[in-house]
């Protein structure tokens, strides 16, 4: 990897600065947001920022998007301000979000036209994670493109999983990983306010439940942060609840297209709707305990 190699970063919040910060330690990054300070933020850990999107991502090599859903996916490429026509030819667009299967032939497709390939990338990993290169990534493309994009992937990546040679396919298997994560945060949540409704100790039972056959990732790092959700300004907010609104939503109509019947991910998808509903959208996702159980019955 050299520094000659440019890549553009499109939005620089929660996670697009950190994985900036962490390209642009080797690389050299272009990068743009509309917010002022997080320009200043970036410029300070070594991206070059532009004044619009089209300017940053002129030249570049790669150019690395994580936006919310489909629909923001598409006005950044092609909308009124699209970057899509000022790409390069040989470039490719790295997709780290996670939109579901259905948008991505499409996209690919346009991209086609001017020459520029799909990385289908999504990402799991919070923000220190992304600043430290510690992200799980699971990759769908066709293996020219992937190893233009190789530069980019393996300094954000710890694991990096190529699950097939198609955009789409890192799509669906995301799609899988969600429908887990999103029932197991849920999950996590019941077992806490049970814990509470019993009158434990709820930074105890954590613990115990931590180290037995109950124990899961989502447990041990939504736990301590479900114990937050009850204070006066919350848990920090690391994954927003409506993150899994959307993510949810993707599993149930996957699930439907296939004919699967899944009950499990369908009543946990109702538990973050119903927190959307109760204004906890910008809470982070363990403040679905409080869909569960409305208010805490033991002392802090």
């Amino acid at each position: 990897m050299t520094s000659n190699y440019k890549v553009t970063v499109l939005g620089l919040g929660a996670m697009g600065l950190p994985m900036a910060a962490r390209l642009a330690t080797q690389l050299t990054v272009h990068g743009f947001d509309i917010a002022e300070p997080r320009l200043r933020l970036a410029e300070d850990a070594g991206v070059r920022t532009f004044a619009s999107a089209r300017a940053a991502a002129e030249e570049t090599d790669a150019l690395l998007l994580a936006v919310r859903n489909s629909e923001q996916l598409n006005d950044v490429l092609f909308g009124e301000n699209g970057v899509a026509s000022v790409l390069k030819q040989g470039a490719v667009v790295i997709l780290t979000s996670t939109v579901g299967t259905e948008a991505i032939p499409a996209t690919v497709a346009r991209l086609a036209e001017y020459g520029v390939a799909l990385i289908d990338a999504p990402l799991s990993g919070g923000p220190k994670r992304a600043g430290e290169g510690d992200l799980l990534i699971v990759v769908g493309a066709e293996p020219g493109a992937l190893e233009s994009a190789r530069p980019v992937l393996e300094l954000l990546a710890s694991t990096l999983t190529v699950v097939g040679d198609k955009p789409g396919d890192g799509q669906a298997l995301k799609t899988v990983n969600q429908l887990l994560c999103g029932i197991h945060i849920a999950a996590a949540a019941e077992a806490m306010a049970l814990a509470d409704a019993l009158g434990l100790d709820q930074a105890k039972t954590l613990a115990a439940l931590e180290a037995g056959a109950a124990g899961s990732f989502m447990l041990s790092n939504r736990g301590p942060r479900i114990l937050e959700a009850y204070t006066e300004d919350g848990a920090e907010v690391q994954s927003r609840l409506d993150i899994f609104v959307k993510d949810m939503g993707i599993v149930g109509k996957a699930t439907r297209s296939a004919g699967l019947a899944t009950p499990v991910a369908a009543a946990a998808e109702q538990l973050y709707l119903l927190g959307q509903a109760h204004g906890l959208a910008a809470a982070d996702d363990s403040a679905v305990v409080k869909v569960v159980a409305p208010t805490k019955r033991t002392a802090a």
